[in-house]
């Protein structure tokens, strides 16, 4: 059965939904996890805490009867969560409102990527998102915190592709320290035909100690890449995207570039996330969420699709986020002024 789309005050609809099977992560990236705050005494999420695949099965099946298309998993790094093959198969028997199916996707740091991948593609899996800040060790080593090498992950990604699996690649810059690699990474995935996007640092959560110095404006980036290759802007390949599409002189491939500092999208954000214990949260900076699990466990009276639909297209219809357009802006808000929740545990 159809179900009439619900627009936020903004008029925009819920077509995208972001689900973090997990708070915990084998990176402790600089501007996600800084091991400072993230050490052996931190409390992650225990794994009674989560929802299960059958919670996050309902919440999916409601959000696409409301007009979700496409469908995230993320984390922390999502492939730590064990039989995720068993959700993605859940996922995939889902169909949207048109009769298409839903599109599945994940992101992941890449490191156990390799081991995972058939499985992956075996159940479903439309799409791999692999965040690779450098292919210069030192580099990523010292983003991610970790002694991993990037080698790793380039041997899971062409894995993937030898298999037939999408990949695109994500890659934060942060000016001073990665802005070295923009070439190289733009030099190794246009070559293998893979898309990067290239993302301006952002100040999501509260303890990645963002400066907008350390943001290198996506302008920028493009005009190295420009200089290097020659470029031709595309534009986005629909309204609701957040990256804007260039395409390389020589037709080899295509980049994009993610500017929520210097050009944010909010007007067309139709977003939706979901925390790996159950909370809703309307927006990447999000200062609450809303608790789900009184509709989707069992025990509760509430439990039910039904009220269920309820209560989201309640939330959404008051959402008026625009964090990013306020920051451009210097417009105050609760956002900006208060402690925001960490991207490990929203979902980026």
């Amino acid at each position: 059965m159809k179900m009439n789309t619900v627009t936020d005050l903004k008029k925009r609809a819920i077509t995208d939904l972001r689900i973090s099977l997990t708070d915990r992560c084998n990176f402790r990236c600089t501007y996600c996890m800084p091991k400072k705050v993230f050490n052996s005494s931190y409390k992650f999420l225990r794994p009674t805490d989560l929802l299960t695949f059958e919670e996050i099965h309902l919440i999916a099946k409601t959000l696409v009867k409301m007009g979700v298309k496409k469908i995230r998993l993320t984390g922390g790094e999502p492939l730590m969560r064990k039989n995720i093959g068993v959700l993605i198969s859940m996922l995939k028997q889902l169909s949207c409102n048109d009769n298409s199916p839903v599109e599945v996707s994940l992101t992941t740091n890449g490191v156990i990527l390799k081991e995972k991948v058939s499985d992956l593609l075996s159940v479903g899996l439309d799409r791999i998102t692999v965040s690779l800040d450098s292919i210069d060790k030192a580099i990523f080593q010292q983003m991610s915190d970790t002694k991993h090498s990037p080698e790793t992950v380039l041997d899971a990604i062409e894995e993937a592709r030898r298999i037939g699996m999408e990949v695109k690649i994500n890659t934060v810059v942060k000016k001073g320290v990665n802005d070295s690699q923009i070439i190289p990474i733009a030099s190794y995935f246009k070559r293998l035909g893979i898309t990067v996007r290239f993302i301006e640092f952002m100040d999501v959560g509260s303890v990645n100690s963002w400066q907008m110095s350390h943001v290198l404006p996506s302008k920028r980036i493009v005009s190295i890449l420009d200089k290097e290759f020659g470029v031709n802007y595309c534009g986005r390949n629909s309204k609701n995207e957040v990256s804007e599409v260039w395409s390389y002189k020589d037709e080899s491939s295509k980049f994009g570039t993610i500017s929520s500092v210097t050009k944010p999208f909010c007007g067309n954000c139709t977003r939706l996330r979901i925390s790996s214990e159950g909370m809703l949260h309307t927006c990447l900076f999000s200062t609450k969420g809303h608790d789900l699990k009184p509709f989707v466990k069992k025990s509760s009276e509430l439990s039910g699709q039904g009220n269920l639909q309820t209560f989201l297209s309640q939330i959404w219809s008051l959402r008026n986020d625009q964090y990013s357009m306020n920051r451009l802006s210097g417009i105050e808000g609760s956002a900006i002024n208060e402690k925001r929740i960490e991207m490990s545990y929203i979902g980026g």
